[in-house]
């Protein structure tokens, strides 16, 4: 129906088509993932981070802070993952820190005002699966220059 509008994600902004919601975006891209891993694994790294990212409240404080920075590592410096695995395997392990990844009633993350993201994971679906390695890492990067811009990163 034209003029219709259609409910949004309170967190991204993203659209949701069809009873969908970010969630179950989320959960597509894992499933073409787990279709193509050879070629589509590549940039899992980057989805997953993308996606809570623009989730803040899915990460504690610690946890946002902690996957900016991640994602400036990824995306500046070009470090594998393979590399960030090695040397946070410590700092990451749930025995040995003293902070939650994930947001809780006691720590959610959050920015300090609403960003509008270029590019959510509804665009990503959108996009369709042949280009799904193409458009994550367009994804993550318009995250990045986003929150370059809003001063997360410098």
């Amino acid at each position: 129906m034209q003029g219709e509008k259609h409910p949004h994600c309170p967190q991204c902004g993203a659209v949701w088509q069809a009873d969908q919601t970010c969630e179950s975006y989320f959960h597509q891209l894992q499933f073409w993932e787990f279709e193509e891993p050879k070629t589509r694994f590549e940039v899992h790294h980057l989805m997953v981070l993308s996606y809570h990212l623009q989730h803040p409240a899915l990460y504690s404080e610690e946890g946002l802070h902690q996957a900016i920075l991640l994602l400036r590592e990824f995306l500046e410096q070009g470090t594998a993952t393979s590399e960030i695995r090695k040397r946070s395997h410590r700092s990451v392990n749930f025995r040995q820190r003293s902070w939650s990844i994930r947001g809780s009633a006691l720590s959610r993350g959050s920015y300090d005002h609403e960003i509008t993201w270029p590019m959510t994971v509804a665009d990503v679906v959108a996009a369709g699966e042949e280009a799904y390695v193409e458009q994550v890492r367009k994804w993550a990067a318009s995250i990045h220059t986003v929150l370059s811009e809003i001063k997360f990163l410098n």
